[in-house]
């Protein structure tokens, strides 16, 4: 049994088979999970867990080059916004900023979609994955 990291099985092996460009998105519980794309629904009630703690496991587990969020989060929820571009300058990450209904056709494209508990608007986030040497 893994005693440190990610212990949700499913997170811990999609996290671990990321390549080079594979993309992972996270959201809120309200965000749509595009069909034939792998749901990893973490989501217990509203607000648990929240869209950061979930985050600050993926971001100890992966490397990520690139973030793509919505538009409308910066004036509905800037406090996430604010969280992901600190986080973004801290680790080096180039942030893409597009309209929320294109951030939800792009996730069609990830490899899996993982449910938080957050309820707050625009809390959605398409990591795309980096190389860690």
């Amino acid at each position: 049994m893994k005693k440190i990291g990610c212990l949700n099985s499913e997170l811990s092996y999609v996290i671990s088979k990321l390549g080079h460009f594979d993309t992972l998105t996270v959201g809120d519980c309200g965000l749509p999970v595009p069909q034939g794309v792998q749901r990893i629904d973490l989501a217990v009630t509203y607000g648990v867990p929240s869209f950061e703690q979930v985050f600050s496991v993926i971001d100890q587990e992966a490397k990520f080059q690139k973030a793509i969020i919505a538009q409308e989060s910066i004036e509905q929820n800037p406090e996430f916004y604010q969280f992901i571009t600190a986080w973004a300058h801290k680790e080096g990450v180039t942030i893409e900023i597009v309209p929320h209904d294109e951030l939800k056709a792009r996730s069609h494209q990830s490899v899996a979609v993982v449910r938080t508990g957050e309820c707050k608007p625009y809390c959605n986030v398409i990591l795309e994955s980096n190389v860690s040497f």
